[in-house]
């Protein structure tokens, strides 16, 4: 049986200050009063794990134990069907140069590497978000979700962050790159995801 999230304080394993704020928001009818770990002064864990799952566990847990609290942790990324689930757990890594991560330059990497394979279209990928809701306990609820599209070119659009404005949307004619910020986030993977987080531990 799912465990409920009993209301008081819940600590989101990040450091990003745009997503307390965005996940916040979304709690807070629940009863849940949300920090971060960052704002906790926790140490981010090393992400070792090969799976999304994986290292939203890492996360998830990691917090719960050093804080004392239930902690929430997500996991997200790009999966691409030509390239074998390329890059996955990895995508923020395909961004990363000595001077920060350089998304344009992912997306291109990304483009030629479909290009080198000869991949057929529609290049078919999907934006996955997974979340772990875990306890001091070691108790854990993961929820998975999927947001289906393909990979497009040239880049469109200057909204959202990360591989956004190369991932068009199953049913749409924009972009993630194109696409009002609180339209993409209600049809989002992060937003499938939140649904069925809170349908089973918050309601």
């Amino acid at each position: 049986m799912t465990r409920k999230f009993g209301g008081g304080r819940l600590v989101l394993a990040t450091h990003n200050r745009g997503k307390l704020e965005e996940i916040a928001d979304l709690l807070e009818p629940f009863g849940a009063s949300v920090v971060s770990a960052g704002s906790l002064g926790l140490p981010e864990p090393e992400e070792t794990e090969d799976s999304f799952v994986g290292n939203a566990r890492i996360k998830a847990h990691a917090a719960a134990q050093a804080s004392g609290l239930p902690a929430l942790a997500d996991d997200s990324g790009i999966t691409i069907d030509a390239l074998g689930g390329a890059p996955g757990v990895y995508t923020a890594n395909w961004a990363e140069t000595p001077a920060g991560r350089d998304f344009a330059m992912a997306m291109r990497l990304t483009w030629d590497r479909l290009e080198a394979v000869g991949a057929a279209y529609p290049r078919r990928a999907q934006f996955r978000c997974t979340l772990v809701l875990a306890w001091p306990d070691g108790h854990d609820e993961v929820f998975e979700g999927v947001m289906p599209g393909q990979i497009v070119w040239p880049m469109r659009g200057d909204q959202g962050h990360g591989y956004d404005p190369i991932f068009q949307p199953d049913g749409r004619d924009l972009t993630f790159g194109e696409m009002d910020r609180w339209e993409k986030n209600r049809i989002s993977h992060r937003a499938d995801a939140f649904r069925k987080l809170v349908a089973e531990c918050f309601t």
